[in-house]
């Protein structure tokens, strides 16, 4: 009888404990979606103005996202928006390309100063990427591609190769034991990374993906530094922000709330899409038992 109440006792505790954790996380989720529903919100808000003393508008319009297509002057969304797809895609391949094969050779192959390599990048990767913006614009302006869209894809690819650490522990979890299967049958590295490898590592090369694409896609401080003031070669961080100006900000803030919402769209779809991917690139391994 006494084990059967400490048994019933524990399971109540247990009971209330999974209570009090789930309360905790749909408190902070309801806290962290907040700004979120503030911006679709006065997305849809009629009135004009930046601030007004309420939260739910009083009238709702499409008029503020219209106003994003129609109006090329002054503001260019449609041209922002298209930067920004292009570079960003155009990374996000790039960059998968280039991480996943040094991860490869970082975690299939042994070769001289592989070690000093790694801590070598690690160390690198330590500097915030601001200290060289000086430099690196300096560079592409003797090159003639300062104020270029191409010039970021170009800066973003750059270091992307040190960004291995996650996609080589994910192939360190692959048996070893299939490459010496491999190339007892004949196979090179290449066809042991295209036909052995790759086929096992979908979810860390979805999570790839989805970072090389995110972080072109909402940066502000390189892309606002290579337009230098070139309205054509903005993407929408930079220019949702000349929204936001003294002079614009009574009319424009509303618009800016719908630029803001069709900004987030396409990320949110991807990971809605490749959450399961997303989750496995960073938790799981290729082969479980």
């Amino acid at each position: 009888m006494i084990k059967v109440k400490k048994h019933r006792s524990l399971k109540h505790v247990r009971r209330v404990e999974n209570a009090a954790t789930y309360i905790i996380l749909i408190i902070i989720s309801a806290i962290w979606l907040i700004p979120f529903a503030y911006l679709l919100l006065h997305s849809f808000r009629a009135e004009p103005g930046a601030y007004v003393p309420y939260i739910i508008p009083k009238s709702f319009t499409f008029d503020n996202y219209i106003k994003l297509f129609k109006n090329e002057e002054p503001f260019k969304f449609m041209t922002w928006y298209l930067n920004t797809f292009i570079v960003a895609l155009v990374t996000a391949v790039i960059q998968t390309i280039m991480v996943l094969m040094v991860s490869y050779a970082f975690s299939r192959l042994r070769f001289k100063f592989r070690k000093g390599y790694m801590k070598l990048i690690l160390l690198l990767g330590m500097f915030p990427g601001f200290m060289s913006m000086i430099a690196i614009y300096q560079v592409l302006k003797l090159v003639g591609l300062n104020q270029s869209i191409f010039s970021l894809i170009i800066v973003y690819c750059g270091s992307s190769a040190m960004q291995y650490y996650i996609s080589k522990g994910f192939f360190d979890t692959i048996p070893y034991s299939l490459d010496e299967a491999a190339k007892i049958d004949g196979a090179n590295e290449r066809t042991i990374f295209f036909r052995v490898i790759m086929p096992l590592a979908k979810p860390i090369v979805i999570y790839t993906l989805l970072m090389a694409f995110t972080a072109p896609w909402g940066d502000y401080m390189f892309a606002s530094y290579i337009a230098n003031g070139d309205a054509n070669k903005f993407n929408v961080a930079v220019g949702l922000y000349t929204f936001l100006t003294d002079k614009n900000r009574y009319e424009w803030f509303t618009s800016f709330c719908a630029g803001a919402v069709l900004v987030s769209i396409p990320i949110t779809v991807l990971f809605f899409v490749l959450q399961r991917y997303y989750v496995e690139g960073v938790t799981g391994g290729a082969v479980k038992g």
